[in-house]
């Protein structure tokens, strides 16, 4: 007998910095880069987990978030 897998669809976020990470703490632009983020007003599309959600919730101040 095989079990079947369920597949579950993630919803998808896109996320987009808005404000410098220049002067923030390290802990915060090493969450910025393990997000995907590289530069200014250039969204990245990532799937929405627990873990990235409370990634972008750390750094919400810095991010701007459209659900997809």
């Amino acid at each position: 007998m095989v079990k079947q897998l369920k597949v579950i669809e993630m919803k998808k976020v896109r996320i987009t910095q808005i404000k410098s990470g220049i002067k923030q703490p390290e802990r915060q632009k090493r969450t910025l880069k393990a997000l995907g983020i590289t530069k200014m007003n250039r969204p990245v599309e990532v799937e929405a987990t627990p873990q990235i959600n409370g990634m972008i919730k750390a750094i919400s101040h810095l991010l701007k978030v459209e659900e997809i």
